[in-house]
């Protein structure tokens, strides 16, 4: 019996920005005795199905936007003689599907680091069930990643994560849903040991592939003692000194380092916190703005952000503690109007925001917005290709609209061709390269440059346009850009680096639990 883990993709690019972490995580949590598992990632290459066989077990990971593929993926699996295993965030949402679409053989739910070494040992015994149940793990339990099995000159970020879940309750995100609003945090030392381990390996930059490495505001920890509720106030602080640890020990690694990671607004608000990932080369965050007016704040549940100037104020608050910002911009919510588009490109520029994405609202499953679209359609829901519009996953992608909610003022195309034109641009050239003068070194900027147009080609070339030429062009010359870009993020490995010898704290259990030094590479 062979174990495959397969990630699922349309696009393959021969190169990739940021690493599948689940791919390595399960590759861990897959038991010693079977053997290695043959991992593929489709967004370098596309599968080969003749690399399975009768009697393997292709695990697949699918979120909404990969469904359909990994559905595809399962029926070549099967048509192999293979025993078919779903999981991730969709399967979690919607565990029958795989079932009924992707000839899935078993579906776990939530966290897979334990449930997945279940599943393989149940099969091994030929006793494996249907659905299983892998719930949210408490940080203790958490993975670290298996590294050694990667191919190290297909990706520029290597990822590790520090915390799952967020407090917060964005209409439009269905991560507090999946993976709660209570964070489940690892220790600082098993996520250094895991970065440890990468620098050995030749990767320098990391994205710390959290939900929200901010989980703890400010204004939590006020509420709280106003509230006169000590208990909170003391599981708000544990947290947020579990964070600075961890900020403090990444500030001890080679400076070479660099890190990236995902924050809301309100962390503009605490300085220290951000002098703190300044310290810990934490260089840059994706910072979801979604908005500029009060009137769309309002419609995605995010009234604590700011908006007009004092947003353009907060924005450049991150620059000034030497955060770099992926501004995340959302178009067509209902208060959209046509100069909205103009508006929100001209804020990204005047806020010396480092990178940008600008997508179409899109209803996910398990989220408020889908919750709400979904009643909407219930007794006369619009049909596309004989596939109801709230399954739109489901819809080939080749006529599957680019929108799914109608809008009070402008059309699905309208809305999609000034998206468009917002990404073109913030992305033309002479915005690339003034926004380049942020880098130390003409390799930096170099590197800027072709990082900026690579992510453009990616996310706004292949994802937002309907014209097939456009499409193909854009996987073309993303393909090119991606393998030049690659070689400027490479690193000399560092062999000789390793983990500090940890004090030993107590686990969950009471018992004493040591990590040790990062294995050899």
């Amino acid at each position: 019996m062979a174990v495959h883990l397969i990630n699922p993709s349309d696009n393959s690019f021969g190169t990739a920005v940021i690493t599948p972490r689940w791919l390595f995580v399960l590759a861990a949590a897959t038991p010693a005795f079977m053997g290695d598992p043959i991992l593929v990632d489709e967004s370098l290459e596309p599968l080969d199905p003749t690399t399975i066989h009768a009697g393997d077990v292709v695990g697949i990971s699918v979120h909404t936007g990969n469904a359909l593929r990994g559905y595809e993926v399962g029926r070549l699996a099967h048509d192999r003689g293979a025993t078919v295993v779903y999981g991730g965030i969709h399967a979690t949402l919607f565990p029958e599907e795989p079932f009924e679409r992707g000839w899935a053989d078993v579906v776990v739910k939530g966290d897979g680091d334990v449930a997945w070494g279940k599943v393989l040992l149940d099969l091994n015994a030929g006793c494996a069930g249907r659905i299983y149940e892998g719930g949210k793990l408490e940080g203790d339990q958490f993975l670290a990643a298996r590294w050694d099995l990667m191919q190290t000159d297909k990706y520029m970020w290597a990822s590790v994560q520090t915390i799952r879940g967020c407090p917060k309750h964005c209409s439009f995100c269905s991560v507090w849903r999946t993976d709660g609003q209570k964070p489940r945090q690892r220790t600082f030392e098993s996520v250094i040991d895991e970065i440890v381990d990468l620098r050995r390996r030749g990767f320098r930059f990391i994205a710390l592939a959290d939900d929200n490495f901010y989980p703890v505001t400010l204004t939590d920890l006020k509420l709280a003692r106003e509230q006169n509720n000590p208990e909170r106030v003391e599981s708000l602080l544990q947290t947020r000194n579990e964070r600075f640890s961890l900020m403090a020990e990444l500030a001890k690694l080679p400076k070479d380092m660099v890190f990236f990671t995902q924050i809301t607004m309100e962390s503009a608000e605490d300085p220290e916190y951000l002098d703190a990932m300044r310290k810990a080369n934490i260089k840059g965050a994706l910072v979801g703005v979604e908005a500029v007016t009060p009137e769309g704040l309002k419609a995605v549940y995010k009234d604590f952000n700011y908006s007009g100037d004092r947003l353009v104020q907060q924005l450049q608050t991150f620059r000034k503690h030497g955060l770099h910002v992926l501004g995340s911009f959302i178009f067509g919510l209902p208060t959209d109007k046509q100069d909205t588009f103009g508006a929100t490109v001209e804020l990204a520029l005047k806020a010396d925001v480092t990178f940008a994405q600008f997508v179409m609202m899109t209803p996910f499953p398990g989220t408020v917005d889908f919750g709400r679209w979904e009643k909407e359609q219930a007794t006369k829901p619009e049909m596309v290709d004989g596939t109801p519009i709230t399954r739109y996953w489901l819809i080939p992608t080749a006529i599957r609209p680019k929108m799914f909610t109608p809008h009070p003022s402008m059309s699905s195309d309208e809305i999609r061709d000034r998206t468009q034109r917002v990404w073109d641009r913030f992305y033309e050239f002479g915005a690339i390269w003034k926004r380049s003068a942020c880098t130390p070194t003409l390799r930096a900027r170099l590197a800027f440059v072709l990082l900026s147009k690579l992510y453009r080609q990616m996310y706004a070339g292949t994802g937002i346009s309907t014209d097939s030429a456009r499409r193909k062009k854009a996987k073309t010359s993303a393909r090119w850009i991606a393998r030049q870009t690659r070689k400027i993020f490479q690193a000399k490995p560092m062999p000789e680096l390793t983990s500090p010898l940890w004090a030993p704290r107590p686990t969950r259990s009471g018992l004493i639990q040591l990590t040790t030094q990062a294995p050899e590479a």
